[in-house]
């Protein structure tokens, strides 16, 4: 008999308890199954920060030790920072990067400006990005764990682009430090570079006039001038410590 007013409706199952129910139309063939929900979208990673220092290691006389830092090694051209630094980084019980901030300029191979043929403002620009790189580099390494340390010769009169720069670019965790030693030092081992990174002894000497205005600061000043690379390398790692036990204010 056919229902008065159109087909019949769908059948009702009953399962345990007495419940009843619509039974799912079948699917026909061809169709594909309604398959499980998306996964949410993982949340955005935050912005790498500088870990954590402690308020004081445990041997302020020991060094540094396991501590993750980022270290800003200051001085003028000649002053051993690229070999000091890199020397530090590589005897350290932790991995630890070393990012220079020439090597990172010297990427620029066509069309480098070489400041040595006056400052202009490609010379400016490609300082800063290459400043820029560096930063984010720093703050990749540390948010995997990875100290660092960076070298630049950065002014004490030039507060915004030098020191001021460095802090924004890897955070107000990082440990300045000062390597500053005599003049006649400076030149000697200026004498012995060759290309982009030599320059003359005028350029040199006022450098490093310039370099004196880091007395007084409050940044730990290192006077390397007797200093072998590895005795540098640890009396830095000292310097560190009371810096990490007593960060120095700038």
């Amino acid at each position: 008999m056919q229902h008065p007013t159109g087909p019949p409706p769908l059948p009702r199952h009953q399962g345990q308890g007495g419940a009843t129910g619509p039974v799912s139309p079948p699917h026909a063939p061809g169709w594909a199954q309604p398959g499980p929900p998306h996964p949410a979208a993982p949340p955005p990673r935050p912005e790498a920060a500088l870990p954590p220092v402690p308020s004081s290691p445990t041997e302020p006389d020991a060094g540094t030790g396991a501590t993750t830092l980022a270290v800003l090694l200051i001085g003028p051209a000649g002053a051993g920072k690229t070999t000091v630094a890199r020397h530090w980084a590589a005897r350290r019980p932790v991995p630890t990067a070393h990012i220079s901030l020439d090597d990172v300029r010297e990427w620029v191979c066509s069309g480098f400006a070489d400041p040595k043929a006056g400052w202009n403002e490609h010379s400016e620009a490609q300082y800063r990005l290459a400043r820029r790189t560096c930063g984010f580099a720093a703050r990749n390494f540390l948010a995997n764990g990875i100290s660092c340390i960076l070298d630049d010769a950065v002014f004490p009169d030039r507060p915004v682009v030098g020191l001021g720069g460095w802090k924004r670019h890897v955070g107000p965790g990082l440990l300045p430090v000062v390597l500053l030693p005599a003049l006649e030092t400076v030149l000697e081992r200026n004498a012995q570079r060759s290309g982009n990174r030599r320059l003359s002894d005028e350029e040199v000497a006022s450098i490093h006039g310039r370099m004196a205005g880091w007395y007084g600061s409050g940044l730990p000043i290192i006077d390397n001038t007797k200093y072998d690379v590895e005795t540098t390398a640890r009396v830095l790692d000292e310097a560190l410590a009371r810096s990490i036990a007593s960060p120095p204010s700038w």
